[in-house]
């Protein structure tokens, strides 16, 4: 989402451009501020699960920034999916943080689309969708326009899990996904690519994950 007041804003507007038609569930991440939070407390001795508990802490504050932004949501964050469910019943547009310790908000995402039955799950990163390898290590990475869950589940697997990591998206989240058989996609997150995403058009900017 981006620690700006301009983007945030930005953000707003989209989303509440569609929710004009869609119900709307936003799950928003720590990003950098979390990392460097973490960072911190693993230097001061925290362990994974207590870290898990900051970057949870920070994914909270993150919502409410977005939530001060938007006209249509509660100005409430829910702390699981029960909740955010109920308040969308009353709301069109419902915005929440993390949820437990071990489940990074890209699980948070696709544990709540599938408890909603959602139709899509759009997970916007820092880069054009997926890749073979990381493309800020390695320039000559491949994009994969589509990419099925489980080839994507094998390239992920290869990757350690710590609190405060940044991956595309999870193994946990992965499996979720592939259980409930949720059209995802990965995209780049300016807020003028979401409503492109949304119909249909990622060409350049992100990934489909096929659902098997």
């Amino acid at each position: 989402m981006g620690f700006d007041a301009k983007k945030i804003k930005r953000f707003a507007e989209v989303i509440e451009n569609i929710a004009e038609m869609h119900k709307v569930f936003v799950v928003v991440g720590g990003g950098k501020i979390a990392r460097d939070y973490i960072g911190i407390a693993k230097m001061l001795g925290a362990d994974n699960t207590f870290c898990d508990y900051i970057g949870i802490c920070i994914t909270r504050l993150n919502a409410m920034l977005l939530i001060s932004a938007l006209k249509s949501a509660p100005k409430r964050v829910p702390k699981d999916f029960i909740e955010a469910y109920e308040l969308s019943k009353v709301y069109d547009i419902v915005v929440m943080g993390g949820t437990f310790p071990g489940h990074t908000t890209d699980a948070t995402s696709a544990l709540l689309a599938e408890f909603i039955n959602a139709d899509l799950l759009l997970n916007a990163t820092s880069v054009r969708g997926v890749y073979s390898e990381d493309p800020r290590i390695n320039p000559r990475a491949e994009r994969f326009e589509r990419i099925s869950v489980s080839n994507l589940i094998e390239i992920v697997s290869r990757q350690d899990v710590e609190a405060g990591g940044s991956y595309v998206m999870d193994l946990l989240s992965l499996k979720i996904i592939q259980r409930s058989r949720i059209k995802t996609i990965v995209f780049l997150g300016e807020p003028e690519n979401i409503q492109r995403v949304l119909n249909g058009d990622f060409r350049d900017i992100g990934t489909l994950i096929e659902p098997e």
